[in-house]
């Protein structure tokens, strides 16, 4: 599969150690006078494979390569798409870190032998349901399932308790969603754990039968939300805030913790590992090390609104704290299997 080429994050200048994105970032000849001298870095980069979209996450590169003069050389994707290229590149792969948007992506790498164990230290930064049980990646950020309502059509107390009530006839034409995103994937996945292949089958197609709208993916389906296109939609918590906060306005639309709790109540994570054949392992280990320190956990929570999964820091005004969801009882080893979820939602005609 195809995946977008490789951009660099570099430091360059003298003063304050300041540094800089670019498409494939370069030092400036010596003596050029176009540009002060590169600062010296350590020895080699960190090669990542980003499964986070850039706008999300390079600004955090950049913090990263400020604090550790350690330059970061990414390529972007879907974090299906790159976990297939990795699988494929097998110890061929240039590739230190992975950096999957779910589960499912980092579950088919390690599936395959090519994650290196981490040390405890790192994983023991994190809770247990939120890390591989095999040692082999580690979550560090965190998204909870919702469903995102418009305020001028519906009420709270209008919204089931769980996901299985959006079968009811009462939703029909109401209902937006995005089968090809990788998050709503993951639930489907959840659901296949908690309900079974033809609980989960059924909702589906209850869904569809519902006539719901699709969506590319959960940016587009929110502001169809708060444009009042369609009432209701599933996605993950965070594409609200960003969106309110990018447009500088409340949006006519709300988050809805499913209080009755199940798949739709499910929290995700973004995790990271680090390819066993890595060649530049101590950079790839201080990465992702530096993606469980405050300041990184401070980003997630602060700047992309995810839950951050440390102790000790502060979640972004407005959310419900994670200990006060009524979560899924799932660990991150049961969301593994989106082959399975793809193959379904092929058969039910969710997907082409």
């Amino acid at each position: 599969m195809r995946t977008a080429g490789f951009r660099k994050v570099l430091l360059v200048g003298i003063l304050a150690a300041e540094g800089i994105l670019s498409g494939c970032g370069s030092r400036a000849p010596a003596g050029s006078g176009s540009a002060p001298s590169a600062l010296p870095v350590p020895s080699g980069e960190v090669v990542l494979y980003s499964g986070r979209e850039e706008s999300l996450v390079a600004p955090l590169l950049l913090k990263f390569s400020t604090a550790t003069g350690i330059p970061v050389k990414v390529k972007y994707g879907s974090t299906a798409e790159l976990a297939a290229t990795l699988l494929e590149e097998g110890s061929r792969s240039p590739a230190d870190v992975f950096w999957a948007q779910d589960p499912g992506g980092l579950g088919a790498v390690a599936a395959a032998d090519l994650l290196a164990p981490l040390p405890q230290k790192t994983l023991g930064l994190v809770p247990e349901n939120f890390r591989s049980a095999r040692g082999d990646w580690v979550g560090v950020s965190g998204r909870a399932r919702v469903v995102v309502y418009n305020t001028n059509k519906v009420q709270p107390a209008d919204l089931p308790s769980d996901m299985w009530g959006f079968t009811e006839p009462q939703w029909m034409g109401r209902i937006g969603w995005a089968p090809s995103n990788g998050s709503f994937q993951v639930m489907v996945t959840a659901m296949r754990k908690l309900w079974g292949e033809d609980k989960t089958r059924a909702w589906l197609q209850g869904i569809i039968a519902n006539a719901a709208k699709e969506y590319p993916k959960n940016t587009p389906l929110v502001q169809a939300v708060a444009s009042g296109e369609v009432e209701v939609g599933f996605a993950n918590h965070y594409y609200l805030l960003q969106i309110s906060k990018e447009e500088g306005t409340v949006l006519a639309a709300a988050n809805y913790f499913l209080p009755g709790g199940g798949p739709g109540s499910l929290v995700m994570v973004a995790g990271v590992g680090q390819l066993a054949t890595a060649p530049n392992s101590a950079n790839a280990q201080r990465f992702i090390e530096y993606l469980l320190e405050p300041d990184a956990q401070r980003y997630f929570a602060q700047d992309t609104f995810e839950y951050p999964l440390i102790a000790g820091v502060e979640i972004a005004a407005g959310l419900q704290p994670l200990a006060s969801l009524n979560t899924a009882a799932l660990n991150v080893s049961d969301l593994i299997d989106t082959r399975g979820t793809i193959k379904l939602l092929k058969e039910v005609g969710a997907l082409e």
